[in-house]
């Protein structure tokens, strides 16, 4: 089993809200280091935005966020985005630009991916997903 795992942006959020859905992740990171990527950051910054957060809500995520490595971009991860998204579409499953730098990002640390919605990586070959989603 993977020391680390990548946690998607879904799953991120199922479990800074408690979600019913999140505790169905909880036995997957147990005695495991969980990452996510930039982008997931990013989804969560517009997120925020969006829903027009105040002060104490913010914190409350930028806390909550300190237990997950953030995997930043670099030169690696932007060939593997490319090879992500190249793949997918050979494949005829088109992958949406952030899922892609998701995908992207497990498979050049070498870990699972975490998410709840499985569909949205199934084009990309060699990923592990881990989900517990019933389609």
């Amino acid at each position: 089993m993977s020391t680390t795992v990548v946690v998607d942006t879904d799953v991120v959020s199922y479990l800074f809200k408690s979600h019913p859905i999140a505790f169905q992740y909880l036995p997957d990171l147990t005695d495991r280091t969980p990452m996510i990527s930039f982008m997931t950051l990013a989804e969560l910054d517009r997120w925020v935005l969006e829903a027009h957060w105040g002060e104490a809500r913010r914190k409350r995520l930028r806390e909550y966020l300190e237990r997950f490595v953030v995997l930043p971009y670099d030169r690696d991860l932007c060939t593997k985005w490319a090879g992500v998204t190249v793949a997918a579409q050979a494949s005829g499953r088109r992958i949406d630009c952030a899922d892609a730098w998701i995908a992207a990002t497990a498979l050049l640390v070498d870990a699972p991916l975490i998410t709840h919605n499985r569909n949205d990586y199934l084009g990309v070959p060699g990923l592990v997903v881990i989900t517990h989603s019933p389609s």
